[in-house]
């Protein structure tokens, strides 16, 4: 298998050169970044080529890598309100000022925010690969819809769009698939709140379900630091 992935990898680089911006090993599948002018041109080789076949897309995922690696609850500081981590805030969906922190320009290694990610397979070969596509633009994230190559692909680029807001350039009816009409925001951003934006409830006065403003205080469970309970003691 490993000699095989590492075929795969060495035609991959022969193929398209300087056009793969990362071309390697990662989590034992082959594993390739390329820019989103170039896509559609890669991926149709990808799929017409003998020596690839990649006949299916398999899942087209977002990804949103603001304050990738940025870990909240790593921290062995505690205070006399419990640890650290549960008191400040520095973790994306827990406030302004977090979000803030978070988005600023800390992304994967520098590329971008948002990415999509395809999973194709080549039933030919028995192998898949891993492509992945940063967007240029982190305030308007666009790539292109793979659709026209792999029809199988429509839902999930639509999932990624509803969820991460990343726009599908070519897509014939990009619209939301799992939140309600309405919806605002994208629930899978990093920045999006963790409490959300609104909230529904049955007014029987109008007969109807209603959104208003979201009502619940944010707050963050503590951890109580336990240093010596006696329930827990030998008795002597």
């Amino acid at each position: 298998m490993a000699e095989a992935l590492q075929t795969l990898l060495e035609k991959l680089q022969t193929r398209f050169g300087d056009t793969l911006l990362d071309c390697r090993l990662d989590r034992a599948e082959a594993t390739i970044e390329i820019p989103p002018d170039q896509a559609i041109a890669v991926f149709t080789a990808l799929r017409d080529e003998p020596e690839f076949a990649f006949e299916q897309v398999m899942d087209v995922c977002g990804v949103d890598y603001a304050a990738y690696g940025d870990v909240e609850w790593a921290t062995s500081e505690s205070t006399n309100q419990g640890f650290s981590r549960g008191v400040v805030e520095r973790a994306t969906g827990r406030g302004p000022t977090a979000i803030q922190v978070a988005v600023a320009g800390r992304t994967f290694a520098g590329k971008g925010r948002f990415a999509a990610v395809y999973q194709l397979l080549s039933v030919s070969h028995n192998q898949r690969l891993r492509v992945r596509v940063f967007a240029s633009d982190d305030e308007l994230p666009v790539v292109p819809s793979v659709v026209p190559l792999w029809a199988g692909a429509n839902w999930f680029e639509r999932e990624a769009f509803d969820l991460f807001g990343i726009v599908f350039e070519g897509h014939p009816d990009l619209r939301r698939i799992l939140t309600d009409y309405g919806f605002i925001g994208h629930p899978f951003r990093k920045d999006f709140p963790l409490i959300g934006q609104v909230e529904m409830r049955y007014d029987p006065e109008r007969g109807r379900v209603v959104y208003e403003p979201v009502s619940i205080e944010p707050r963050v469970l503590v951890p109580r630091v336990i240093r010596k309970d006696n329930r827990y003691l030998e008795s002597h």
